[in-house]
């Protein structure tokens, strides 16, 4: 799975931002080929090719994979691609500003309807390993729009702050994630490893613990391993409140 998200912006206020797009165009994914791509384009345009609705309701009340319940399953397996732009005037838009419109699409669009929960959960802090990062410091900070690639047993991330890296690492775990870090800025991110059977939600099981054993006869380090010999960084297990995204029912879309 590739994903691409997020960006820069040049909009200042908030409430400048429109609450939803105004026109969207809803078509399953012909290439069923598992890959995802999110990104905006100049001029308020929001882009998606693969995506399932799960993915959406990540992007749009900011929250991870692991935190989505209830639902119909083809709400994690149907893939679409989604063309949407914003009102006419609409300049490059941050995450945020961006999340009110996703909610309202996939609330109009795939009529759904959740509430929100908070339940204590396991979860990691991402900390420095003990001599310290290894992560190189992009030198466009500030200028471009951050991009993260994921995929089994890969995750690059360009120009991206530790926070994004973090966010997207809790999806391959299946577990909240907090930067700990300290590190400010932006960052280029290559990481690589071997998945253990069943790790994390993407894949169908639980997540392990960073102290786990290896299962015989891996290829390559583990994601605990690879993320302390490959960037310096290491996960710390840690428990707290976290919030839920309980889905009461959803709907498949019309197209367009």
């Amino acid at each position: 799975m590739h994903l691409r998200s997020w960006f820069l912006s040049a909009i200042p206020l908030l409430a400048q931002t429109p609450a939803a797009f105004e026109v969207a165009s809803i078509k399953p994914n012909a290439a069923n080929d598992h890959r995802t791509m999110i990104r905006m384009a100049p001029g308020g345009r929001f882009v998606a090719t693969g995506v399932t609705l799960r993915q959406l309701i990540s992007q749009g009340y900011n929250v991870r994979d692991f935190q989505i319940t209830g639902g119909p399953g083809w709400i994690g397996s149907d893939r679409y691609d989604i063309n949407a732009k914003a009102p006419e005037g609409t300049a490059n838009l941050t995450p945020e500003q961006l999340r009110p419109m996703i909610r309202a699409l996939v609330e109009e669009r795939f009529q759904l309807k959740s509430r929100r929960e908070t339940k204590e959960m396991a979860a990691y802090s991402l900390v420095q390993a003990k001599d310290g990062h290894k992560l190189k410091p992009n030198p466009r900070t500030g200028e471009g729009r951050p991009m993260v690639r994921m995929g089994r047993g890969q995750l690059t991330a360009t120009q991206a702050p530790v926070s994004m890296f973090a966010m997207q690492l809790g999806q391959q775990l299946g577990r909240s994630i907090t930067d700990k870090t300290g590190l400010a800025g932006e960052f280029d991110f290559n990481l690589e490893w071997t998945p253990e059977p069943g790790q994390g939600p993407s894949f169908g099981g639980p997540t392990p613990p960073p102290d786990a054993i290896p299962p015989s006869g891996g290829s390559g380090p583990t994601i605990f391993t690879a993320l302390q010999e490959q960037l310096g960084l290491k996960l710390e297990s840690d428990k707290g409140p976290v919030e839920i995204i309980v889905i009461e029912s959803a709907s498949k879309p019309t197209e367009n």
